[in-house]
């Protein structure tokens, strides 16, 4: 099968596309013929090594997995024996982080616990934008945040992958919503249900004196601080993606935030999560969320579409289209 492999961390230049073997599925396990994957912020992390703690999960002088892409959708190819939900034919996606990635590849096996079945409103490219992004969103929201109905959610980041889900997920969960985006989103962030929009690129909210029961951060960077002025009493924040300088703040500074306030301040660390896949599922075949998906790129050019989404400006998701 063609793969899109790696044996070195650094740039999309070490990214090769070539052949390797196709796998086996354990009995445990479905084979996935992959139809399309995505590519998010972890992927270009791993590939990079960046930030340096990387090393200690992957691999301190070379990675121990050597084809990225979290995100799949496609058909199920052959199950193992003991596999009981899935049979050949059915239409998959799913976040395949915890089996050590793989979706940049035509082929990748997958247990059933990480796997539902495909929305039927949305082709292979619109599922494959799904899983990673909305339930980072979902998780950080209902589940962190504890978002509710009636309160005010403000969405920092709000045109990247997480943040068009995050805009989305909260609006379901009944919230006021408040997006941070640049100049040229705003329309979009409308589009997806945000009562309120902010551009960011001329307008500082943490300086608005408006204050908010939920921020849901998920890039661009203000002091911590700044962010802990903006919550309401007894307010969230939560910070689910950015550059190395909000990760440290989140690390080290919101626990010391949150000990003298009634403000609580932390960082959502989302895994693959199959019921919360499958909630986000619902609300989409519902019509209540959709994938934003910007870009499209075949899997041979896996390295173009990594350097575009670390440019930091990718509107919505960016996919590989595998078969």
């Amino acid at each position: 099968m063609k793969a899109i492999t790696f044996s070195q961390y650094g740039s999309p230049d070490v990214l090769k596309y070539e052949d390797v073997p196709t796998p086996t599925p354990k009995d445990d396990e479905v084979l996935i013929k992959v139809h399309a994957s995505s590519v998010n912020a972890a992927d270009w992390h791993l590939l990079r090594a960046d930030p340096f703690l990387v090393r200690f999960m992957m691999g301190f002088t070379k990675p121990k997995i050597n084809i990225l892409g979290g995100d799949v959708a496609g058909t199920v190819e052959a199950i193992g024996r003991n596999v009981r939900e899935f049979k050949v034919g059915d239409e998959v996606f799913g976040d395949v982080f915890d089996e050590n990635l793989g979706g940049f590849a035509e082929y990748k096996c997958a247990r059933e616990k990480y796997l539902v079945a495909k929305p039927k409103n949305l082709s292979f490219e619109e599922a494959a934008a799904v899983p990673l992004a909305s339930v980072t969103a979902y998780y950080g929201l209902r589940d962190v945040a504890k978002v509710q109905p009636g309160q005010k959610v403000l969405v920092n980041g709000a045109a990247g992958g997480v943040g068009t889900f995050a805009v989305q997920i909260a609006k379901a969960l009944g919230a006021e919503v408040t997006a941070v985006c640049s100049t040229r989103n705003l329309e979009q962030s409308r589009s997806l249900g945000a009562d309120y929009v902010i551009d960011y690129t001329k307008e500082n909210f943490t300086k608005s004196g408006k204050q908010y029961d939920a921020i849901f951060c998920v890039n661009g960077y203000y002091p911590i601080s700044d962010f802990k002025r903006s919550l309401a009493p007894n307010g969230i924040y939560a910070m689910a993606g950015g550059g190395n300088r909000l990760l440290l703040d989140a690390m080290f500074l919101a626990p010391l935030h949150s000990m003298f306030s009634g403000r609580k301040m932390t960082m959502v660390a989302s895994k693959p999560d199959k019921g919360r896949l499958s909630a986000v599922k619902e609300l989409i075949e519902s019509g209540k969320v959709r994938p934003v998906v910007e870009k499209t790129y075949p899997l041979s050019e896996v390295p173009d579409a990594i350097r575009y989404l670390e440019t930091g400006h990718a509107r919505g998701k960016v996919v590989i289209k595998v078969a």
